[in-house]
């Protein structure tokens, strides 16, 4: 079993940024992709961003990309979100999750550990 928790959020204004990080209890994390995903209120969660298991492979929603930033760090079992250029509907509870799939998945039925998430709050 892994346990993940996030850290990193908070309140800032409209172009400012954030760093997310997850970390990730055990010795197995270097076999998971890593996935972010966010749910803003009333809305259901979507998907943010993943990558691959060394991390030369990475993949963004088209609603991030040029923003926002995967990477991950093996030997500290942690998984990063830069986040640059922060926009208010980026609002929103900000999750990490693992998936032991071979491809580098998208959807949410395909990761099966989760955090408890991070709250982001961007200002207008």
């Amino acid at each position: 079993q892994v346990q993940l928790v996030e850290s990193g959020g908070g309140l800032v204004q409209t172009g400012g940024s954030l760093r997310l990080s997850c970390a990730a209890s055990g010795r197995t994390f270097s076999r998971y992709n890593m996935g972010w995903f966010r749910q803003a209120p009333g809305s259901e969660r979507e998907f943010v961003a993943a990558i691959g298991r060394s991390g030369d492979v990475t993949y963004y929603a088209d609603f991030v990309k040029g923003r926002f930033t995967i990477s991950r760090d093996n030997a500290e079992n942690t998984v990063y979100l830069q986040m640059n250029s922060l926009k208010p509907e980026d609002t929103a509870v900000y999750y990490c999750a693992t998936s032991a799939l071979i491809v580098l998945p998208t959807t949410e039925e395909a990761y099966n550990y989760w955090g408890q998430g991070t709250q982001v709050t961007v200002s207008s």
